[in-house]
């Protein structure tokens, strides 16, 4: 017998949800509460309240500029190409990050775009 994937959460109702149906606590709530327990709407209040952040694509201008700039793996950047990657980075995870001078700061910004970016390497 196929076993069925879980469709991937999209935010903390989708992962509560998930809980409740491998612990049996969902079936146990319709016996009490009836079909109309509520819960799918709590789910989707708490999936709108805590989104997993999935990035977006890199546009083609992007992927050559990160490509041939090779800015993802040098040791010291100029901040034109700070203010570069920063700025594909605000717009891929839909936040906006402030320039910093914190190397650790810049570290994590970089292991995620290069995770982004190896994404298309590899496809």
């Amino acid at each position: 017998m196929a076993k069925t994937r879980t469709p991937k959460a999209k935010g903390l109702g989708d992962t509560v949800a998930q809980i409740t149906k491998a612990t049996g606590i969902d079936k146990l709530v319709k016996f009490i509460a009836g079909e109309d327990c509520g819960c799918d709407e709590r789910q989707a209040k708490l999936n709108e309240l805590f989104p997993y952040r999935t990035p977006k694509c890199l546009t083609e201008d992007e992927y050559t500029y990160l490509n041939e700039s090779q800015v993802l793996t040098k040791q010291t950047l100029k901040p034109s190409e700070q203010d570069a990657i920063l700025k594909v980075y605000n717009r891929i995870f839909g936040i906006s990050r402030e320039p910093t001078s914190c190397a650790t700061c810049w570290l994590e910004i970089i292991q995620k775009m290069q995770k982004v970016f190896n994404e298309y390497a590899t496809a």
